[in-house]
């Protein structure tokens, strides 16, 4: 990899009031920046959008799969 071509990641932080996540999130500047795509999230407590790079970290979660407690 070119670390010439390295953009700064975004990490955002979501918890199950955001599911299902989605990105571009609501009210997110990026918002007609690429079609919206679901993200799956449970199952390992953070997923990176495949169009922009944005990184979602569920808040809370335990390592188990499903909600966080």
């Amino acid at each position: 990899m070119n670390s010439g071509t390295m953009h700064t990641q975004r990490v955002i932080e979501v918890d199950e009031a955001d599911l299902p996540l989605h990105c571009p999130m609501p009210g997110d500047g990026m918002w007609s920046g690429h079609p919206r795509v679901f993200l799956p999230i449970q199952d390992r407590g953070e997923s990176l959008c495949p169009y922009c790079g944005t990184l979602y970290k569920m808040r809370g979660w335990t390592g188990q799969s499903g909600h966080p407690h």
